[in-house]
């Protein structure tokens, strides 16, 4: 009944909003952020400035740290070096136009501004998957064939996965604007979500086309089901690996190698699978935006503090950075 109810609801909106477009074109939407509760807005600007700049220094550190220590000049640190650099971007993509809303007290983003928070947000967040299924491959490799390692990871093909991974991402983000721009008929204006959550805004299309449904499968394979198949079937062949060796040093060492990036693996697809089951099952909109800081804003928080807490290398070279003199 009461999805009957939501379905008769938004059929009217669109109604309206078709009458309303043949008067004037839609220049922009309306973000409707984390709550309106006036007095919790300081609260609110403080804790996520204070985790996103958090984020942004934790981040350059490890890039920092990676680059000006020669002992880290391996595929493992180029590729979280990487990924580091995507973090900022994909971070930088969202929390500071939300600061600047509350300072403002405007919810509004024009439809330009939009697609291309849209797009951007797309291809970050796309990189960071591709990175993290190279850096599985790379493990793979080292543990499965630790001998051919330096042929087969070597910095021509680091290089080369980084690109395809930058332009599979960016094919990812324009397909997206593109099925956006196809949009002319909303049923509101305002998104739910404090950014423009790519789901969301195609959401806000009156008409449901065949080819829109077929991109989103599509590329929901190739860049969700095919990415946590490959990292699945690595750790697979890891696990099996590393159970066969007789040391128990070397097991240790393994599982040490993995651990870290295995816990940012669980951290980002689970936060994302679950905003997407939260969305699936909960009709409120205000618990889909909350929600979603989980994915956007804690886990490029969290990355690099997971990465640095176990690995000794990386903590010994962040200490130099902190000590200049120290060993």
């Amino acid at each position: 009944m009461d999805d009957m109810l939501l379905t008769v609801m938004a059929y009217d909106r669109c109604l309206i909003n078709i009458r309303l477009k043949n008067e004037t074109r839609i220049s922009e939407f309306y973000l409707l952020g984390l709550s309106d509760d006036p007095e919790i807005q300081p609260t609110l600007f403080g804790l996520f400035l204070s985790m996103y700049l958090i984020t942004v220094l934790r981040n350059l550190l490890i890039i920092l740290a990676v680059t000006t220590d020669p002992h880290l000049h391996t595929p493992m640190y180029f590729f979280l070096s990487i990924l580091s650099w995507s973090d900022i971007c994909f971070t930088s993509t969202t929390v500071p136009k939300m600061l600047v809303d509350i300072q403002t007290h405007s919810r509004a983003i024009s439809f330009a501004g939009c697609l291309t928070q849209m797009s951007v947000f797309l291809i970050f967040g796309c990189m960071d998957v591709m990175l993290l299924t190279a850096m599985v491959y790379g493990h793979f490799v080292a543990i499965c064939y630790p001998l051919n390692y330096p042929l087969i990871m070597n910095p021509h093909l680091c290089v080369s996965l980084v690109l395809l991974s930058l332009f599979a991402s960016f094919l990812e983000g324009e397909v997206h604007v593109w099925m956006a721009l196809q949009m002319t008929d909303f049923k509101e204006l305002e998104i739910p979500s404090f950014f423009c959550d790519p789901s969301q805004v195609l959401g806000l299309s009156c008409k449901v086309t065949f080819t829109n449904d077929f991109l989103k499968y599509i590329f929901g394979t190739i860049y969700g089901f095919l990415p946590i198949l490959g990292i699945l079937f690595s750790y697979y062949k890891i696990i099996s690996s590393v159970l066969r060796m007789s040391s128990s040093r070397g097991k240790s060492k393994a599982f040490s190698t993995c651990g870290s990036h295995l816990s940012v693996v669980c951290l980002f697809f689970g936060t994302a699978l679950g905003v997407y089951f939260e969305s699936a099952v909960s009709h409120s909109p205000r618990g889909s935006a909350v929600s979603s800081v989980m994915y956007t804003v804690v886990t490029p928080l969290l990355n690099p503090f997971i990465y640095s807490l176990r690995n000794r290398d990386l903590k010994r070279a962040l200490s130099r950075l902190y000590k200049p003199g120290a060993d």
